[in-house]
């Protein structure tokens, strides 16, 4: 796993870093990119992400990365949101199983769409509800911390150029 996410991540983060993105915008695009990808809607966040990303002039890979590493939370979100769109709007609790919902959409998207469709919207306005303070505060705390990171760099000396897929070079290499 520490592999995997040093790969998937850590890497990546650092070369966004080394080519000169500031800390301040692969923040945005972190936070935008994990924010829509728990968008309660199953199938569309690659879409939203990538529009977002080209709108707000965003590094894609950025986004698509934070989009992609919350995708298990959209699953895990998905009936809350139902439930808190449902609570906002007065409307009956959610009573389908989340396993049912998940395999309804993913069985047959339209279909399950056109059938939920005003619950779904439901779902959407409790996720705008809290998109923007969540995003708000996964951004103050991640600028921060890629501002250290960022400072940490520059004061070791790294060069600008971009990482290996790989782990770094071993001492001597």
């Amino acid at each position: 796993m520490k592999d995997w996410l040093h790969q998937k991540v850590v890497w990546p983060v650092l070369g966004w870093l080394k080519q000169g993105i500031t800390p301040r915008k692969l923040a945005l695009a972190i936070a935008f990119g994990a924010i829509i990808g728990v968008f309660p809607l199953i199938g569309v966040t690659t879409l939203i992400s990538a529009v977002a990303a080209l709108l707000l002039r965003l590094n894609m890979p950025a986004v698509q990365m934070a989009n992609y590493l919350v995708y298990p939370l959209q699953f895990l979100l998905l009936i809350p949101f139902y439930q808190l769109g449902a609570w906002l709007f007065g409307a009956a609790p959610v009573t389908i199983a989340g396993r049912t919902l998940v395999g309804m959409f993913t069985t047959d998207f339209w279909a399950s769409f056109r059938q939920l469709w005003q619950l779904t919207l439901h779902a959407i306005a409790a996720w705008g509800l809290i998109a923007v303070p969540a995003g708000a505060l996964l951004y103050g705390i991640l600028k921060p911390v890629l501002s250290r990171i960022e400072a940490a760099r520059r004061t070791s000396g790294q060069t600008g150029r971009t990482p290996s897929p790989g782990p770094p070079p071993e001492a001597g290499d």
